[in-house]
């Protein structure tokens, strides 16, 4: 590569591209073994772009980069690349921070480690200063993880508790059980697609946006995206008290809903329009000063430096997914013929236990008839040093439709007494399904949450005294025929019959002791 002096001819951007020819090696290398090393992340990251409307939006945010480093040329002009190989050290607590998000079973956290490693890399590889004359771009690749959905129970509260304020104020009847609402006029959900949080991603994405192309102070640009998360919470409960009210004054609830959706996005462009106009007023048009306007000159041993500072973080990086190699050769799933959940005498046997195919750990499933009502009663156990993560996955697969988008879940009923700890309902409305689960770590009826991430976390590394077990119970039913009404009847019958077996608990710890 040549040593002499960048003419001052060339743009800041080209000026940039020289300098990162010095150290295009390592940057390179680096990313690739990114890719590599966490393409598991990379995947699930890009299914969920494709899969969930609330992050369909993440698909753009490269292009947006992209756009915004070129919208800051003047900014850039007269910086150079000057690797920093000893800033590669701060891939360490990174890697850390994946390893305890993949313990967990988090998936968000483990890919925003991953662009936090991506982040330490262009630091090690661009330097202090140009790193932060990129740093709004940079900061905003974080869009790329779609982060926030633990957020929607909450959002759903929200929802709930300013509908049921609204309905107070405007004085017409209802009922209100959870997030169902009942009028006369019909029935609503509160599902988790209503929660708005598919409207709260998109502006905090919107926002943040906004606010590196508008504005140069630290405060207002805080300001900003701090109004893009307030306002679309609100928003979204006017929207649903709105759905509401229409069903009142139309006399249909199933009117009133059936647009809910189209409603929801003309609603969140009105709101978008809102903050834009809101924002214009306190822009600062003003180009920001360029850090300097002497000419670049490429650093001495550039090269070397790149290649020292890309390896070191590629090599730190690597260790975590290496670590967790050896944890999972370790949590190999044991081979073991299971027997069934014994339901008599409120259930007699439909048919002979058969093992089930496509679970995570040994897993067997029986049909069973309980005064009429067919169920299918599912027992699978994993790895006695399994993370949470296959757990609820599996979890997930098992009491859910593909098609199911109102989802939510509440404890078993008051018919199934001290039995029902740890059962939990899990119902959709659209299309009507119904299922009961519960998990058993370490011999104890367990909910899903941070409590049970942190132990099997912590025994996935030390070994519990017994293997972790799902049960399953789903009634085998044509469900486009079930409306609310029957679901509830069958969510009555489902806590009878579990409530009727005092020793399942037992049963459970007997099966799971078997496993070694």
């Amino acid at each position: 590569m040549s040593d002499r002096t960048a003419p001052d001819s060339q743009g800041p951007l080209a000026q940039m591209a020289g300098a990162l020819l010095n150290a295009w090696v390592g940057l390179a290398a680096g990313t690739l073994a990114i890719g590599v090393f966490f393409q598991i992340e990379i995947a699930a990251a890009v299914r969920t772009w494709i899969e969930s409307t609330a992050y369909n939006h993440c698909a753009l945010v490269i292009p947006i980069v992209l756009y915004l480093i070129w919208d800051r040329q003047s900014s850039l002009r007269g910086l150079s690349a000057a690797p920093m190989p000893a800033a590669a050290l701060l891939a360490f607590p990174a890697g850390i921070a994946w390893l305890a998000a993949e313990r967990l079973g988090i998936m968000e956290g483990r890919q925003l480690a991953v662009v936090t490693l991506f982040e330490v890399l262009c630091l090690a590889m661009l330097g202090w200063r140009l790193w932060r004359a990129l740093l709004g771009p940079l900061l905003y690749l974080y869009f790329l993880v779609p982060f926030g959905e633990f957020l929607t129970p909450k959002l759903q509260d929200i929802t709930a508790w300013f509908i049921q304020q609204g309905i107070g104020y405007l004085g017409f009847p209802a009922y209100i059980d959870g997030y169902i609402i009942e009028i006369p006029e019909g029935i609503f959900f509160v599902a988790e697609a209503c929660a708005g949080l598919r409207f709260l991603i998109a502006s905090i994405a919107f926002g943040a946006l906004y606010a590196i192309l508008m504005y140069r102070s630290h405060v207002r640009r805080t300001i900003f995206i701090a109004v893009s998360i307030i306002v679309p919470i609100i928003a979204n409960g006017f929207r649903a008290l709105g759905i509401v009210w229409l069903g009142h004054v139309l006399g249909s609830a199933e009117a009133a809903a059936a647009d809910h959706i189209v409603y929801g996005w003309l609603f969140f462009s009105f709101v978008i329009l809102m903050l834009t106009a809101l924002g214009l007023p306190f822009r600062e048009d003003a180009d920001p000063v360029p850090a300097t306007d002497s000419p670049m000159i490429p650093v001495a041993g550039g090269q070397r430096r790149g290649m020292a500072a890309g390896l070191s973080t590629a090599v730190l990086a690597a260790a975590g997914p290496l670590i967790v190699m050896g944890l999972t050769t370790a949590a190999t799933v044991p081979a073991t013929v299971l027997r069934p959940i014994d339901l008599s005498p409120a259930c007699v046997a439909a048919g002979p236990a058969i093992p089930a195919p496509g679970g995570l750990g040994p897993a067997v499933v029986q049909r069973v008839n309980c005064a009429g009502l067919p169920l299918a009663v599912r027992v699978e156990v994993f790895s006695p040093r399994s993370t949470a993560a296959p757990i609820n996955a599996e979890r997930r697969r098992l009491t859910r439709l593909p098609d199911a988008d109102d989802i939510s879940e509440a404890p078993l009923s008051a018919e199934a007494g001290a039995a029902g700890d740890g059962w939990r309902l899990i119902r959709a409305n659209k299309p009507a399904f119904l299922a009961a689960a519960a998990m058993w770590v370490d011999g104890v009826p367990t909910l899903p949450g941070m409590a049970m991430r942190l132990h099997l976390a912590r025994t996935s590394l030390t070994g519990p005294s017994q293997a972790p077990v799902l049960v399953t119970i789903v009634p085998v039913l044509d469900w486009a025929g079930i409306d609310i009404a029957r679901r509830r009847d069958l969510e009555t019958r489902l806590s009878a019959i579990v409530g009727a077996r005092r020793d399942i608990g037992e049963q459970v710890q007997a099966i799971a002791r078997e496993v070694r």
